[in-house]
């Protein structure tokens, strides 16, 4: 496609208008006027026919596959093959979603003389988690004289992948992620002999009797006792609800008298987002510190039925692909099936685990469901609950600033919810299920805290 440019329009109104009046004011001067008009009509046609030309042997390749974090700028390469190996100066366009933000709406390119192949880095910075495809771009080149420009869609096929934002979390718990060698490292003493079994040895003085093998006792014709040592590599599983429950918004703004009604106007609603947001990152962390820790880090999810599940393992490649089972995973509007989920990891994990649930159960029907089915599962494995602390659910007598009667009201609702969430801790503590309200801005920290509390005091 041939389009004119401001050049045109400028030489148009420079000559062709003004010859027009004097031609048509002056008769002698007419066909002076006429013949300016044709040279310039001559050469707009003469620059429009060697323009169509402008792109011939110009070719766009963009990555199949850019991986981007969300809220981090990133850049998207292309490359941009010259057959003909002429300067050339080209305008570039990409048609960007808008989940993804570039400061640049196009780009001004000169394309080397001698030179095939040619980079461009292109800035961008994606607003939200996902997946998105790049299906076409966009290239002009001017004409000879400047008159014209030529415009060529290209299609191409890229898929940016938008993973969550760990930079932050990281930050918070840096010490953890350090690797240092060994250097400036102490030895802590480990609660407990540990479960692992490994290896036998004679019996000695004051062993106790369930140490002792019976078999290789009976075969070796003297006391043998088992040796164990404190276990190094434990499986440890997130699950994750991303059913109607984790779509509500959350901020990191804490709710205040004043400003509990107008939080959208004050906050924003770009920077809301859904509970399931926070779930993703704080799983994506503990599977970096699990990995650290030597242990190996498996991944559930679920909404009314279960959805994406990766058996415990570690290593990079393992990461990865606990990583693009999630980057994709968005709120659902069903309501949770904890039957399902409870009958699916009763047939599948058959090794005792720590299952750290990230949920939410400040429904009363869907919590009495939780605690019914987490009766077959606590009794095998070593089961943590996790929900983000609704704004609000706090004590009545934990703030002083009450200004007004809608203050005391708030209050009156928040320390409700808290006393039954508290109920619920109760009931679960019973079943040896313990329970956890994590900030927002903290969850990550926190969740991290209690698995490595979990290793420290040997209780799975």
């Amino acid at each position: 496609m041939i389009v004119p440019r401001s050049r045109l329009l400028f030489w148009v109104a420079a000559v062709v208008l003004p010859f027009s009046v004097v031609g048509a004011a002056l008769p002698g001067l007419l066909p002076f006027s006429l013949l300016c008009i044709g040279l310039l009509v001559l050469l707009v046609v003469v620059d429009a026919s060697l323009g169509y030309g402008g792109l011939r042997g110009l070719t766009l390749k963009l990555p199949e596959v850019v991986r981007l974090s969300k809220d981090r700028q990133g850049t998207i390469e292309l490359r941009i093959k010259n057959e003909q190996q002429t300067s050339k100066r080209l305008r570039l366009g990409l048609a960007f979603p808008r989940e993804i933000e570039s400061p640049n709406e196009d780009l001004q390119v000169t394309l080397p003389v001698g030179s095939e192949w040619s980079r461009v880095e292109w800035p961008c910075k994606p607003v939200k988690r996902g997946n998105y495809l790049l299906n076409r771009t966009h290239l002009e080149a001017a004409s000879p004289l400047g008159f014209w420009a030529v415009r060529s869609a290209v299609p191409v096929k890229s898929e940016i992948r938008v993973y969550p934002n760990l930079l932050t979390e990281r930050k918070s718990l840096a010490a953890l992620f350090l690797n240092r060698g060994a250097f400036g490292l102490h030895t802590q003493r480990q609660v407990g002999k540990g479960r692992e079994f490994e290896k036998l040895r004679d019996y000695v003085h004051g062993d106790s009797y369930d140490e002792i093998h019976w078999k290789a006792t009976a075969k070796r014709g003297h006391p043998v006792t088992k040796v164990f040592q404190i276990e190094r590599t434990q499986e440890i599983y997130v699950i994750i609800d991303a059913s109607r429950l984790s779509s509500r918004l959350f901020s990191g703004v804490r709710p205040s008298s004043a400003a509990v009604s107008s939080a959208l106007s004050t906050v924003g609603e770009n920077s809301m987002e859904p509970t399931l947001e926070r779930f993703i990152t704080a799983a994506l962390v503990l599977g970096l510190a699990a990995e650290q820790q030597g242990d190996l880090f498996g991944l559930l999810t679920f909404t009314d039925r279960v959805g994406a599940f990766l058996r415990a393992r570690s290593g990079q490649a393992h990461y990865s692909a606990c990583r693009d089972a999630l980057y994709t995973l968005q709120p659902q509007t069903v309501t949770p099936d904890f039957d399902d989920l409870a009958a699916f990891i009763r047939l599948r994990l058959r090794r005792r685990a720590l299952l750290l649930f990230l949920t939410e159960l400040d429904d009363p029907v869907l919590a009495e469901s939780f605690v019914r089915n987490m009766d077959l599962l606590c009794r095998q494995h070593l089961l943590v609950v996790n929900m983000m602390k609704p704004p609000g659910t706090e004590p009545l007598f934990s703030r002083p600033d009450v200004d007004s009667m809608d203050d005391l009201y708030e209050r009156l609702g928040g320390h409700e919810r808290w006393q039954k969430l508290r109920a619920l801790e109760k009931v679960l503590k019973r079943r040896g299920i313990r329970f956890s309200l994590l900030e927002n801005e903290k969850m990550s920290a926190q969740l991290v805290s209690q698995y490595l509390e979990v290793k420290r005091r040997q209780a799975l």
